[in-house]
């Protein structure tokens, strides 16, 4: 017989798990200093650099993942992926793959749902693959590698969405979704 454990436990257990890590760095630079305080110190100072150099982008970052998260549900994203698209579909789906946020196995039941009511497999793997060019998180590519790079990379990664997309309408055979109602009024009969 499986027991259930009580909210105050789960959260004891997960508070403990999240300041492992933490503690586990503190531990190692504690050992550090006291074997090799001048490495020690200058690892310290490089972590320190390292975190101020990324303390404005994180912080544009945190504001625009709050904003979006206020103002941007996955209900508005989904009526994007809908229909029969054209080229305004697939622009939108990329754009909806972009400001799409949380995990992605969170949006597989959406897809699929998407999927069965007559989206086609073109927009859903725009969608999928365009989730890997994140606005929010240019500020800390463009400070790591340039502006060059992340804009090129951006926008080769949105290209090589509809390329993807492309290819999935191809190779994969669209679901047909069984409508009764139409089925009734063209004449078909159920199987």
């Amino acid at each position: 017989m499986k027991t259930e454990k009580s909210p105050k436990a789960k959260t004891s257990r997960t508070v403990t798990r999240t300041a492992l890590f933490p503690i586990s760095v503190l531990a190692i630079y504690g050992v550090l200093f006291f074997l090799a305080p001048d490495k020690a110190s200058l690892a310290l100072k490089s972590c320190g650099n390292i975190f101020l150099n990324m303390l404005i982008p994180l912080s544009v970052v945190f504001a625009l993942l709050l904003a979006t998260n206020l103002f941007l549900k996955p209900a508005h994203i989904v009526k994007f992926l809908g229909g029969k698209p054209g080229i305004r579909g697939f622009t939108l789906s990329s754009i909806a793959g972009i400001i799409s946020m949380g995990p992605i196995y969170t949006w597989y039941p959406l897809l699929k749902d998407l999927r069965e009511k007559g989206a086609g497999n073109f927009p859903i793997a725009v969608f999928l693959y365009s989730r890997a060019v994140k606005p929010f998180l240019l500020p800390v590519m463009i400070s790591c590698f340039g502006w060059i790079y992340a804009v090129v990379l951006s926008v080769i990664t949105i290209l090589g969405s509809f390329v993807v997309g492309y290819f999935m309408h191809l190779l994969v055979k669209e679901k047909t979704v069984h409508n009764p109602v139409t089925a009734a009024i063209s004449g078909e009969s159920e199987h």
